[in-house]
Order: structure tokens, then sequence, then C-alpha cells
């Protein structure tokens, strides 16, 4: 799966899949993540398939748009949205004969329950036991953000294409996903623009 943020971005250019999937779910920062996930399948030669499904009335939070929903741990919650995601990628997955499926969870995620290396191995069990015999992996879940970059190799020109907002298709700057960001790059060496 790629996003079109660092953590996918530096998955897939460690990984170098057969295939990437992006889902635009109607989260308000698909079109900048479809437009980084397009330029680093280009430049490392990965076929790419973008799927869209609108399940924006189902959203929360920043990524939403909208108020976060009372049991939000953060503001960018977006209630199932790995289980959600990892669904529908699944679907993808079938139709070309994958049968591994990796997502870009990393040892900080475990904020978030579905960032949890127990929430992957679950999933993983589940997806194992239908049809197509599709396993979930998270190569990266030892590692932080700057570790995953340090262990991919990916180099500047490609890292740049990533984009973490969760509240727009351009870096709002101030969200969580714009602080993990310029943190990470931070912490790689890259003071923030």
């Amino acid at each position: 799966m790629l996003s079109g943020g660092m953590d996918s971005t530096s998955l897939a250019y460690w990984r170098k899949p057969d295939l990437a999937i992006t889902i635009d779910y109607g989260h308000k920062a698909a079109a900048g993540e479809i437009r980084a996930a397009r330029a680093v399948c280009k430049t490392l030669g990965i076929d790419h398939k973008i799927i869209h499904c609108d399940l924006s009335a189902l959203g929360s939070g920043d990524l939403a748009g909208t108020q976060a929903d009372a049991l939000a741990p953060a503001s960018e919650w977006w209630p199932y949205r790995n289980q959600m995601l990892v669904t529908i990628a699944a679907m993808e997955c079938i139709k070309h004969k994958i049968d591994v499926l990796e997502i870009g969870a990393l040892r900080t995620d475990g904020f978030h329950a579905d960032g949890r290396m127990e929430f992957v191995e679950a999933l993983s069990a589940l997806l194992a036991m239908q049809e197509g015999g599709l396993r979930l992996e998270a190569p990266a879940s030892a590692y932080s953000a700057e570790e995953l970059v340090a262990v991919s190799g990916i180099t500047m020109d490609v890292l740049t294409w990533s984009h973490s907002c969760h509240k727009s298709d351009y870096a709002c700057g101030y969200c969580r996903g714009c602080q993990k960001h310029y943190l990470t790059m931070k912490a790689i060496g890259i003071e923030p623009y």
C-alpha cells in the first residue's frame, strides 16, 4: 500500500513491490497523496493502481475535515481506517494474484491500535482464512520513521515527493502529519523549509 506519505514512500523504495496501491477514500489529502504516489511509482518503475471509493461520510477529524469523534485518540483518527484500507487493497491484490500485502506500520505507530503489530497479525490471520491466502506484513514495524528512511536507502529526490499532510492536498504545516514529516526530516539532517 502506498499512501504517498513519507513512511510508505520509504517502504516502496526499500521493498520495490511489483504493484503499489493508493486509495482515495474521500479524505482531504487524497489529491496530494495520489500526486506523490504517482511520482514515486513513475520514478521507481512500479505498477500503480489508484482506487477511488468515497467514504467521506464515515470519516472523522482532520482527514475528513470534521470535528474528531469523541473516541478519537488524536485529531486525525478515522474509525477503522487501516482495516478498511487493507480490505480494499486486498480486493485489488486478489485480481493480480498477489499473496503478500505490505503496509508502512512503524514501531512508533502504536499510539493507534491499528498501527500495532497485534493488529497487523490479527488482520493477516483474517485475510489468510479467506480465498487467495493473502498475508499482511509490516516490514518496517521495528523502525521509527527516521530509522526506516535510513534502512530504506531512499534518496532525497524520491523522499521529497512524499505527502504527509492530513488536512489538504498541499502541506498545511500544522497538522500531526506535517509535524511528523518535519521532525523526521530534521532527525535525518534536513532542515525543514
